[in-house]
This record gives C-alpha cells, structure tokens and sequence, in this order.
C-alpha cells in the first residue's frame, strides 16, 4: 500500500526535525553558536491524469488531473544566521561582533576558519588563539610586560607598556563576510569553512562599510530561543505521531482486505 511508504518519509523527515531542534537547545549556551533550521520538499508524483490534458474531439480538458504524492524530503538545515544577544564578560581578550563579520582563524592544515565566537586568549608567545590553541588571523601578539590591551569598535588592538607615554599598536582584527553565509559548512569547535555556495571571503576592518564592529569584553551568545524550539519540537512530535497512525490505519486496511480474499 503506497500510504505505509509515504507516511514511512514522513516519519524519517520529523525525526531528523526533532534532531535539528535537539542541536539546537543542547547548544543554546554556546558561544558564537547560530540555529538550524529543517526544510523540507515534497517528493516525486505519480501523475494518473496530467491537468490540461483533452477529454473530447471539442477540446474539452481536464481541469486539475489525478496525481499522487510519494511523501517527503528534507532539503537543507540551513543556518539562520541572526545576531544573538551580547553579553558582558569583564574580560579583556573576549570580543564579540556587532553585525555582520566572522573572525579568521588559521588552522593547523594550513585552512582558513571562520567563527563569530570571539572568546580568545593569549598562548605562551603571547599570539592571539582561540580556545583549541588556533591563531587568530592576522596574528595578534601581545607583550609580555603589557599592562592592558584595549581592542576599539574598529578592531584596532593596543597595549599599555610600562615606560612608555603612548598605548602601542598591536595590529588590526579584521572580519570576513560572504555573499551567502548560510553556505559555510560548519566543522564544529564554532568553526566554519567556505564552500562554493557561500562564495569567497570578503575581508575588511570593523566598523568599515559592510562590516559590523567589535566590542571588547562581550561574547555573542547563541540565537537560539527557548520557547520557539519547545514550540517546534511539539509540532514535531504531533505530526510525527499522526504520520504513525497513517501506517497503523494502512496496515489495519491491509489486514481487512487479505481477510477478505481468504474469506
């Protein structure tokens, strides 16, 4: 019976849903993080009658035709990549991104990463990194006799060096904005990496056209709302459910008509 194969999709589709949605709220505390959400298409149709087609020699057609559906596909867990909420850390080498931009990370292999979690440190050469000990792109390297180091809305990084009258110039953070960020591929660690669909990186300095501004002693917290995920995963649920019923009432139908044929 082709229902028990279409409410079987349907089930499948709701359960990778539900595993969006359970990514989500497990990573509503993380730094940087943005939410994904499911999509979904319809799958191919069997067309018993084609719309349109003629019914007579008087070029009488068929108004809407006869086609059934075979269920459904998911089509992306696109990221909504809206900005989350900032919140205050008190500590100097957090940053996070007011608007658009991503930090550039170098990677071990030599790639370029991108993240909007700006929870940085300092390792033993006092270089910039992230918390898995990656560079910070372009490098950052901190004296070791610095007192304070101030980062400005336009990424301008400077330190307070005893002896000296002036802050000294550290070097700039730059971001990296794409023409289509819900194409970064995500690779965890709060990493993303440029593929054919986001496009090329577009690098410049804070606060110039285009390009959001930092804000030293903030983290950006994740985009995830509670009540909208629990509201989700509800739906969820209830059309997982009625997609179970579909098989149980197709299996029962089955049932009669074989009882039948024997009877």
């Amino acid at each position: 019976m082709r229902a028990l194969y279409t409410a079987a999709t349907g089930m499948a589709a709701q359960e990778l849903n539900v595993q969006v949605i359970s990514n989500n709220i497990a990573n509503s505390r993380t730094t940087g993080y943005k939410r994904q959400k499911a999509q979904f298409q319809d799958l191919l149709y069997e067309t018993l009658r084609r719309p349109g087609s003629a019914t007579s020699d008087q070029s009488t057609m068929v108004p809407s035709g006869v086609q059934i559906g075979s269920g459904v596909k998911t089509a992306s867990t696109a990221r909504v990549m809206s900005q989350g909420t900032l919140t205050a850390t008190e500590k100097q080498y957090d940053v996070a991104v007011r608007g658009e931009g991503f930090f550039r990370v170098q990677m071990p292999d030599g790639r370029t990463a991108y993240t909007r979690d700006g929870s940085f440190e300092l390792d033993g050469t006092g270089q910039l990194v992230t918390h898995d000990g990656y560079l910070v792109d372009p490098a950052i390297v901190v004296p070791p006799n610095a007192t304070n180091v101030s980062i400005s809305a336009a990424g301008q990084v400077q330190a307070t060096v005893p002896g000296q009258t002036a802050p000294q110039d550290l070097g700039t953070l730059q971001l990296a904005r794409f023409v289509n960020k819900s194409g970064l591929e995500s690779i965890g660690d709060n990493l993303y990496v440029e593929t054919s669909a986001s496009g090329a990186a577009v690098t410049g300095n804070p606060s110039s056209e285009g390009f959001g501004s930092l804000q030293q002693a903030y983290l950006e917290e994740a985009n995830v709302n509670a009540v909208t995920e629990i509201s989700s995963l509800i739906a969820a649920q209830r059309a997982y459910e009625m997609n179970a019923r579909v098989i149980t009432a197709s299996d029962q139908m089955l049932s009669s008509t074989t009882q039948m044929f024997r009877g």
